[in-house]
C-alpha cells in the first residue's frame, strides 16, 4: 500500500513542483508529473535508509517536493539545448 501511496503523492507532487519551477520543459507536463513520481520514491527510499520512515511508510509531502525539484533540475541541465520533438 505504501508504493500505491507514493505513486499517488508523485502525481500530485509532479504538479506541485511544475508550479514552483515554472518554465519551458523539454517533455512538457507529463514528463514533469512522471519526474515527481520519481522524486516521491526517491524521498521514500532515502528516508527509509536513514530512518525518517518506517518500512512501507509512504514518504512525506514536502520531501516529496524537494526530491521531484532536484530531478527537475537535473532533467532540465542535461537536456539543456536539444530539440523538442
Amino acid at each position: 500500500m505504501g508504493f500505491i501511496w507514493m505513486l499517488i503523492i508523485g502525481l500530485i507532487v509532479g504538479a506541485v513542483a511544475k508550479l514552483i519551477m515554472p518554465g519551458k520543459d523539454p517533455g512538457g507536463f507529463i514528463v514533469t508529473i512522471l519526474i515527481g513520481i520519481v522524486g516521491a520514491l526517491l524521498a521514500g527510499y532515502i528516508g527509509r535508509a536513514l530512518h525518517w520512515y518506517a518500512e512501507g511508510e509512504a514518504a512525506g509531502f514536502i520531501a516529496s517536493v524537494v526530491g521531484a525539484i532536484l530531478l527537475l533540475i537535473l532533467y532540465r541541465l542535461f537536456t539543456k539545448g536539444r530539440p523538442a520533438v
